[in-house]
C-alpha cells in the first residue's frame, strides 16, 4: 500500500484535539517543521538494533518517566532527578541481570495524554479535558482548557531543551555513580530487606572500586551511557512535522522511539497508518481486550517484514489477568514467528481510586504483575524484554504500600501528578532490586 508521512489523514482517528482556528495550527506545524530534528537516524537504527538483541535475552530495557511531562518540570533539578532515578535502577538491573540495560527514557516529548472522555465536570462545570501541555492547560478554566496551537511549538522547544540537558549531564560524568552519597537506602523501613539492599549495593560499589584499582574506572562505560528517548506518538499532525527523509527511509526525528496506546491501535486507524511507515522502533500497548487474531492483524499491518527489533508489544493487564490473557497471545505469536520483543507495563492495569476519589496504585499489584508477566513468558522460554514504568525522581505520594508503606491517609501530603500515579523515588529503586533478583534467578540462556 502507498505510504507518506500525510496518509494517516485519509484515515479515521482518535484522541485529537480540536482547534478554533486551523490556520494557526498549520503555521504552528510549519515551524515545527523547519526546526533542527531532536535525534539522528543513526541513533533509531542503534535502538532498533538494541531491542532486537532484548527480544533473544541479551539485553534488558529499561523505560520509565512521568506520565505527562508538564513545561513547568523542564527544570534542571526535575530533569537531574529523573535521570538519576533511571540510572541507578538501571545499574541495579545489570548487577542482578548480568546483561546490559537499554535506557529509553519516557521523556523529552511526553507532553500530550490520550483521555476517557472528551469533557470533564469541575465545581459543576463542564470543561475540555486536560489532554497535556502539548495541548492545552490544566487550571479548571475555559481558556485555559481551550487548545492552542503554540503549544505544538512549545512542547518542541521544551523536548529539545531536556534532550539537550541530559546529553550534557552524561557527556559531563553525572552517569558515574560511584560516590555512596548516590545510594541512600533510608527510605527502606524493614530492617531485614535494608540489609539486603545494601549487601547487593555494597558488591556493586566494591566492584566498581576494583575496576578503579585495576584502571578499567576510565573506561567509557563506567562515566558515560547510551541514553534515549521516548514518547507516545499521539497528536499525529505533530509527528508528521518531524517525519523526515534519510538514506530513502522515513524516520520520525522527534524521538528515537515512540508507542501506540491502548486506545488508539485499532488496525484500520490513523495512528497505525502513519507508524507502519516510518523506521523509529515502535511499541503497541496491548491490554485485555487485545485477541490473538487482532494481535497477529496489527502485526501484519504495522510490520509486514517482520524485522526484528521493529516491534514491542507492552503488555498491561492488571496483576489479577495476566495468567488468563497472555499465554494465549504468546502463543500465537511465537507460532506465527513474529519477531517481537515483550515488555511489561505494570502500571496502567492497576490504577484505582480511593475513597476520596484520588487515583492511586497499589505496590504490590505492581511488583505482582511484572512478576506474573516473567514468569509466564519463562515458562514458554522466551525472555522478558524489558519493563515500562512511570515513576519520578521525587519524593512524590501517589502510589500506596513499596518500603515507605505509603497509606491512603499519606497520599495528600505530596501528590502532584495532573494524570496518573507515579512510582517515587523510593518506589522506584525498590522495584529495582525487586526485579534484579527476580533476574539473577532466572534460568541461563
Amino acid at each position: 500500500m502507498t505510504w507518506s508521512p500525510a496518509s494517516w489523514r485519509s484515515f479515521p482517528i482518535q484522541q485529537q484535539p480540536t482547534y478554533d482556528d486551523p490556520a494557526s495550527v498549520q503555521k504552528a506545524l510549519a515551524v515545527v517543521e523547519s526546526l533542527p530534528p531532536l535525534v539522528a537516524a543513526g541513533e533509531v537504527d542503534t535502538l532498533r538494533q538494541q531491542i532486537a538483541r532484548a527480544a533473544r535475552g541479551e539485553v534488558f530495557i529499561l523505560q520509565g518517566g512521568d506520565c505527562a511531562e508538564r513545561f513547568a518540570d523542564c527544570t534542571r533539578r526535575t530533569i537531574e532527578a529523573r535521570l538519576k532515578i533511571l540510572l541507578q535502577m538501571s545499574l541495579v538491573l545489570t548487577w542482578g541481570g548480568r546483561l546490559p540495560v537499554v535506557r529509553l527514557g519516557r521523556m523529552a516529548g511526553q507532553y500530550a495524554k490520550p483521555r476517557s472522555k472528551d469533557t470533564e465536570i469541575v465545581d459543576g462545570v463542564e470543561l475540555p479535558a486536560y489532554r497535556g501541555d502539548h495541548v492545552n492547560g490544566h487550571d479548571a478554566t475555559p481558556d485555559s482548557r481551550r487548545p492552542d496551537p503554540q503549544r505544538l511549538v512549545r512542547a518542541y522547544h521544551h523536548s529539545a531543551a531536556t534532550l539537550n540537558y541530559t546529553r550534557a549531564l552524561l557527556d559531563g560524568g553525572f552517569a558515574d555513580l560511584r560516590n555512596p552519597r548516590h545510594w541512600d537506602l533510608a527510605f527502606v523501613r524493614s530492617d531485614a530487606r535494608r540489609a539486603g539492599y545494601e549487601d547487593m549495593l555494597d558488591s556493586i560499589l566494591n566492584a566498581l572500586d576494583f575496576a578503579s584499582v585495576i584502571g578499567a574506572a576510565d573506561h567509557a562505560s563506567l562515566k558515560t551511557v547510551e541514553f534515549y528517548s521516548s514518547h507516545e506518538g499521539l497528536l499525529l499532525a505533530y509527528e508528521q512535522a518531524q517525519t523526515e527523509l534519510a538514506d530513502d527511509r522515513w524516520y520520525n526525528l522527534g524521538a528515537h522511539s515512540l508507542w501506540i496506546g491502548d486506545r488508539t491501535r485499532a488496525v484500520d486507524g490513523a495512528h497505525v497508518e502513519y507508524f507502519r511507515g516510518i523506521e523509529n522502533p515502535i511499541g503497541v500497548k496491548i491490554g485485555p481486550s487485545m485477541t490473538p487474531a487482532a494481535l497477529l492483524h496489527l502485526l501484519d499491518k504495522l510490520e509486514p517484514q517482520n524485522r526484528p527489533g521493529r516491534i514491542s508489544l507492552i503488555t498491561r493487564f492488571g496483576a489479577h489477568r495476566v495468567r488468563e490473557l497472555l499465554p494465549a497471545l504468546v502463543r500465537a505469536v511465537s507460532v506465527a514467528g513474529r519477531h517481537v520483543s515483550w515488555i511489561c507495563d505494570p502500571m496502567h492495569g492497576n490504577t484505582q481510586s480511593t475513597s476520596s476519589g484520588l487515583k492511586t496504585r497499589q505496590f504490590n499489584d505492581i511488583s505482582d504483575e511484572l512478576h506474573r508477566t516473567f514468569d509466564t513468558l519463562q515458562d514458554v522460554g522466551i525472555p522478558l524484554g524489558g519493563v515500562h514504568f512511570e515513576l519520578t525522581g521525587d519524593d512524590v505520594t501517589e502510589c500506596m504500600g513499596g518500603p515507605q508503606e505509603l497509606s491512603e491517609e499519606d497520599l495528600s501530603r505530596s501528590y502532584e501528578t495532573w494524570c496518573d500515579p507515579r512510582l517515587n523515588y523510593a518506589q522506584s529503586l525498590e522495584m529495582a532490586f525487586l526485579l534484579a533478583r527476580h533476574l539473577r534467578a532466572r534460568p541461563a540462556r
